[in-house]
């Protein structure tokens, strides 16, 4: 009879210890799928910050395809101008007879173009 008190006991004890074992999975699974809806709520944030700035990759390589493009223009006007003022005159010097800069910008160059132009027709 104590042999089957003994046996009820540790099947009890069995029992509550399964109960407890159970409980503690049920709250790690309850916190593991907090865990995984905070990550995915993450991953949501993340893949909308990743689209803004994906849009302003886009939009910043638009403006340098488009600067580059300005500055090609840019540098092919000045390479028309500087060679249409070395071209009747001797090299290094402008058509007004002054001595050309190498530091002279592309504005700087249209605006004394501009006043040798004027000049040129007033005379």
């Amino acid at each position: 009879m104590d042999a089957i008190k003994k046996k009820m006991q540790m099947l009890k004890l069995d029992k509550e210890n399964a109960l407890d074992r159970a409980e503690q999975a049920e709250s790690d699974k309850k916190a593991a799928e907090n865990r995984s809806k905070q990550l995915e709520d993450d991953l949501v944030a993340l893949q909308k910050k990743l689209k803004a700035t994906e849009d302003e990759l886009d939009k910043y390589s638009e403006a340098l395809k488009d600067a580059q493009e300005k500055l090609e223009l840019a540098e092919k006007k000045a390479t028309d101008v500087s060679s249409g003022l070395t071209a009747p005159h001797t090299a290094g010097e402008a058509p007004w007879g002054q001595p050309l800069s190498m530091g002279l910008t592309l504005n700087h160059a249209s605006q004394e173009n501009r006043s040798a132009a004027q000049t040129y027709i007033t005379d």
